[in-house]
């Protein structure tokens, strides 16, 4: 059902850029400024392991500094048939993990260190799990693509409110502002929505990898109670790729649903407890690190 909701979401985000750039741009004005949204984010997609490894402070590190660190992710991607992922740490008291990278070769998993001082390791593996999950999922990708029609939506928009009111077929000038404010608040709202039905398919496929849900159900919920009390200065651009909302402590906690990058941890937690009621017991391996 999850990626049922995101082809819909998709292909509302697609139309919503059609409809818009014929209305307000014509057809030139939608390819330029579907053009230029492209390769700004094809610029990110390449660039975007380093760049949020920077807006972090996260440093890569090998099997000789975290032996146990890494045997354990090398089990975990194993498992996800995946290439071992490059590890990184930051240097956060919040505990929190993301994955980033242009794809499964090239991608990286980064934990904070309050995240290894906080959870035991069934529940680090279940972490570390998820984020092995996006990188099977492709999210960096789908976020990618979401991005770039976002983007170009926001373009168009702009493009009509400056360039589009010396046509006689030209909408309202007052029409256009309107267009102009709420199209891509539109399109932020789809792409936030596509955000968070990925992390419900990362948390469903990371508790295949580790093969037991409530690990990362229990996981999820330190994380979230921690990320509340426990403040993180971040980019809010590199806030959506964590597990849980770094920023919930700077935001009193609370956020209009729709406009959230990531689902209620509450709602997360009870469809793992519910995965995990409906697999037989003898399913669930625990995978033990050296």
């Amino acid at each position: 059902m999850s990626n049922a909701k995101v082809f819909l979401l998709m292909a509302g985000l697609t139309g919503l850029f059609v409809a818009l750039g014929g209305w307000i741009g014509g057809a030139t004005g939608m390819v330029l400024a579907a053009a230029f949204a492209a390769v700004m984010n094809v610029a990110m997609y390449f660039g975007s392991a380093r760049l949020v490894l920077r807006m972090y402070g996260a440093r890569v590190i090998g099997r000789d500094e975290m032996p146990w660190l890494y045997d354990m992710t090398d089990m975990l991607r194993l498992r996800a048939d995946l290439p071992m992922p490059t590890l990184a740490v930051a240097p956060h008291a919040q505990p929190n993990a993301f994955a980033t990278g242009r794809g499964p070769r090239h991608a990286v998993v980064c934990v904070t260190q309050g995240l290894l001082d906080l959870v035991s390791l069934d529940e680090l593996e279940g972490v570390i799990a998820h984020e092995l999950a996006h990188i099977k999922n492709r999210d960096m990708l789908l976020q990618t693509v979401t991005a770039t029609i976002a983007g170009a939506i926001s373009n168009v928009a702009n493009f009509g409110l400056l360039f589009g009111g010396g046509d006689e077929d030209a909408p309202h000038p007052a029409a256009m502002i309107a267009t102009a404010l709420v199209a891509p608040v539109a399109a932020m709202l789809i792409q936030f929505a596509i955000s968070r039905q990925r992390e419900f398919k990362a948390d469903a496929v990371g508790a295949e990898i580790c093969g037991r849900p409530l690990a990362l159900a229990g996981a999820l919920e330190r994380l979230e109670a921690a990320a509340r009390r426990v403040p993180m200065a971040v980019s809010p651009a590199a806030a959506p790729l964590a597990q849980v909302n770094p920023l919930a402590a700077l935001q009193g906690g609370r956020m209009l649903r729709w406009f959230a990058t990531h689902p209620p941890t509450e709602e997360r937690v009870a469809r793992l407890q519910a995965l995990a009621a409906a697999r037989p017991r003898a399913g669930l391996r625990r995978l033990h690190v050296a």
